[in-house]
């Protein structure tokens, strides 16, 4: 970026730790900051619309901050526009305007808008190219391209329905996306954390790698210890990997947390998340009325979150709670969570399970 002081990167990124560690009223009052004391940059701005998107992350089921942050980007766009109108080739305002259309894109895909997601994700990349070209050296242009080359190469498979419409875009490649964020979660300035974000969901989700995967959501644990949305990925991995004991521990700690009313932690999906795998753990160590106790909460949380469909989390908790029921001698209340099972959709298997251990009691 321009030569600017390193003062100013400095704020920006002290604001952006504040953000990532869930001290939203800190990072509040840095970027507000930042807007009085530059008010012709557009970082300001964009980090305080960040504040808005980790709002959104921390509890993705609550559409509420949903309007406050499309706002705020487009403030974003329009100071980006105004600076380019005088200076088209103000290198800060493609690059932040690039990446505010590719935000609205990513909250677009999260409420499955796919086509105005796709939209955005067209319209950004021509901007953040031409960033790119006028400052070859920064590695923070990268993550826009990063994102789109993977996704363009694995959404056409993920989501058929898309792929008719990717024919007007240019084609992915998935390994050049994950060098191009690889980069910039070793390099980047403003974008490293975010890129870590992104290669861990995407080495576990797409790449079935949760080692790699790891490696990624560790250094984000690492410096962000008491960010939720960090934790519980590298619960999720240990478990991925087989660790259920480093899972419990993870999701121990998660649970804890919530009790104290830390940021973030004290929501529904976050407890019924770490109810479902500390319950696994305590089955595993054959700690049945323990396991009960948090299957019967994650059962009751999933309740209260499934508005849409019925999730894998109460299917899994009824399958475990009936086999410990029948483990236990109390075969009426097994039958009752297996005939529940068959009442709500096939997941993995479960009505298989719950048909045969109607027939014949579950035995170790």
């Amino acid at each position: 970026m321009h030569s600017q002081s390193t003062d100013f990167d400095s704020t920006v990124i002290s604001g952006i730790k504040q953000i990532y560690n869930i001290k939203f009223d800190q990072a509040d009052k840095t970027f507000k900051g930042l807007i009085a004391d530059y008010p012709n940059r557009p970082e300001g701005r964009f980090f305080l619309a960040m504040i808005d998107w980790w709002k959104i992350l921390l509890n993705p089921d609550n559409e509420s901050h949903d309007d406050i942050f499309f706002q705020k980007l487009e403030d974003v766009i329009y100071q980006c526009d105004q600076i380019l109108k005088k200076d088209p080739d103000n290198e800060e305002a493609l690059f932040f305007k690039g990446g505010a259309i590719g935000f609205r894109g990513r909250l677009r895909a999260f409420r499955e808008s796919w086509l105005k997601a796709a939209n955005d994700g067209r319209l950004a990349l021509p901007i953040v190219e031409k960033a790119a070209k006028i400052d070859p050296k920064n590695v923070d242009v990268k993550l826009g391209f990063g994102i789109y080359d993977y996704y363009a190469a694995v959404i056409p498979n993920e989501f058929p329905l898309i792929k008719p419409l990717m024919i007007f875009f240019p084609p992915g490649n998935k390994q050049k996306g994950l060098d191009e964020l690889t980069d910039v979660g070793l390099h980047g300035k403003f974008a490293k954390y975010e890129a870590r974000y992104f290669l861990t969901t995407l080495y576990f989700s797409y790449e079935n790698d949760p080692y790699k995967a790891d490696e990624w959501c560790k250094m984000l644990t690492t410096e962000f210890p008491d960010n939720p949305v960090f934790e519980r990925w590298r619960g999720r991995i240990a478990a991925k990997m087989g660790n259920y004991y480093a899972a419990d521990l993870i999701f121990k700690d998660v649970m804890s947390k919530a009790a104290e009313n830390y940021a973030g932690y004290n929501n529904a999906n976050a407890k019924r998340e770490a109810s479902y795998y500390i319950g696994f753990q305590y089955r595993m160590l054959d700690k049945l009325d323990s396991a009960k106790i948090y299957f019967d909460m994650c059962a009751d949380l999933s309740k209260q979150i499934d508005k849409k469909e019925t999730s894998g989390f109460l299917i899994n908790s009824y399958l475990y709670l009936g086999m410990i029921d029948d483990v236990q001698g109390n075969r009426i209340g097994a039958v009752n969570y297996y005939k529940k099972l068959l009442d709500l959709k096939d997941f993995e298997n479960s009505h298989l399970l719950a048909e045969k251990y109607l027939k014949q009691p579950y035995k170790r």
